[in-house]
């Protein structure tokens, strides 16, 4: 593929320097590795070409990876305040009841007891209902699959700001 077929935003952030493809990287996911194995790999293609590189970055995480990754996001139910990333992500709970936010809050906590790291979910375009549901059924498994149920939901949320950050108009 030529340089003239690659979309725009994917252009854009192939022409990056360095150092702020790797800060939107890192905003993404925060995971040193994951954001250092795709700036690594630059200039994409296209889009696909980044996301299966996203991919095969997560698979590969270690467990400390996937810690540094988790540490980069809030509970559910308490984005980061001033970020509009998790705000739009966990959009869900903002309208939640304060019922709900205070299960949330409790459940939240139980799991990080269980697990040591936060509940970690793709929360776009999920109910605060199902965040609850999910979060319920998943504090019953190991810590093996939760891990494994971590590392997929992570992909996705990577997938997600990835492809954000590849928007023509962004």
């Amino acid at each position: 593929m030529t340089s003239t077929s690659t979309p725009p935003g994917l252009a854009r952030f192939n022409a990056l320097e360095e150092h702020a493809a790797l800060t939107a990287l890192r905003e993404a996911c925060a995971s040193t590795v994951w954001a250092n194995r795709l700036l690594a790999a630059r200039p994409y293609a296209t889009t696909e070409d980044l996301y299966a590189a996203g991919d095969a970055a997560t698979a590969e995480l270690t467990a400390g990876d996937l810690d540094e990754a988790m540490a980069g996001h809030p509970p559910i139910g308490r984005p980061k305040p001033g970020d509009p990333v998790s705000a739009r992500e966990q959009r869900g709970m903002a309208g939640a009841s304060e019922q709900l936010k205070e299960e949330m809050l409790e459940l939240n906590l139980a799991y990080q007891e269980k697990f040591g790291h936060v509940f970690l979910i793709c929360a776009t375009g999920r109910t605060g209902e199902q965040m609850r549901d999910a979060v319920k059924e998943r504090i019953g498994h190991s810590p093996e699959q939760e891990r494994e149920i971590v590392r997929t939901e992570l992909g996705k949320i990577n997938r997600i700001r990835l492809a954000r950050l590849v928007e023509e108009d962004a």
